[in-house]
């Protein structure tokens, strides 16, 4: 059995050169939502060095909320700020996938149209998308043949219809514990292809270190997801 581990960088969050040391694909932030392009060429090109995966992380340009407020932009402007990111990254490193960041993925999440907007983004590199299972990212990137990687989050607490609880509420954010608990448990189910630890939380370089030890310890390998 195996997955792949992904996480996002480039955020400014001060700990991506730990957190490289134990994750198969880093999703590089592209300088809107966070972070510069300045820290977006330093994450690509020690990716490189390392032999990381990069995917590209683009979000909406609302640096105050940190591009988790849905913005409410058209569907050509989405579109335009999704591709515009996309080739800024694919300019620094070979990109392997696009994967959205906060409102910007749970949007295209429950929009097709938006979603088909990524697919059509990700045709163009000839990359896949990440998205949860069971949702309209990876729906229609199915429909389209582009790569679909379906995404476990280890340290977000899940709602009953799978949409992860808003952040805002108690216990969105799992503890170090739970987290590297809800990562095996995901990844054994064999329902993902990926599995996320937010590189912007406190102590997520020893939350993602303690999951790769235990998926490790469960005889559960880890590699990138293009293959």
């Amino acid at each position: 059995m195996s997955v792949n581990l992904n996480s996002d960088l480039a955020e400014g969050a001060g700990h991506d050169e730990e957190i490289l040391s134990s994750i198969d694909s880093a999703n590089v932030c592209c300088g809107v939502h966070a972070g510069s392009l300045t820290e977006a060429i330093r994450v690509a090109r020690r990716c490189l060095e390392l032999g990381v995966e990069v995917g590209a992380h683009p979000g909406y340009d609302d640096r105050l909320h940190y591009g988790r407020l849905e913005t409410g932009i058209g569907l050509a402007d989405y579109e335009a700020l999704v591709a515009a990111q996309v080739a800024a990254i694919a300019a620094l490193a070979p990109i392997a996938y696009i994967k959205a960041h906060g409102a910007l993925y749970h949007r295209a999440q429950a929009d097709s149209e938006a979603a088909r907007a990524l697919v059509r983004i990700a045709a163009q590199h000839g990359v896949g998308l990440v998205g949860q299972p069971g949702f309209a990212i990876v729906a229609e990137a199915a429909k389209a043949g582009v790569p679909a990687y379906r995404e476990g989050f280890a340290d977000r607490a899940y709602l009953a219809d799978g949409r992860l609880k808003p952040r805002g509420e108690a216990g969105a954010v799992l503890a170090p514990p739970e987290a590297a608990e809800q990562a095996l448990r995901l990844a054994r189910s064999g329902d993902y292809d990926t599995i996320c630890v937010h590189g912007d939380s406190p102590g997520s370089e020893l939350v993602v270190a303690s999951i790769r030890s235990s998926l490790a310890a469960a005889g559960i390998t880890t590699g990138p997801l293009r293959r």
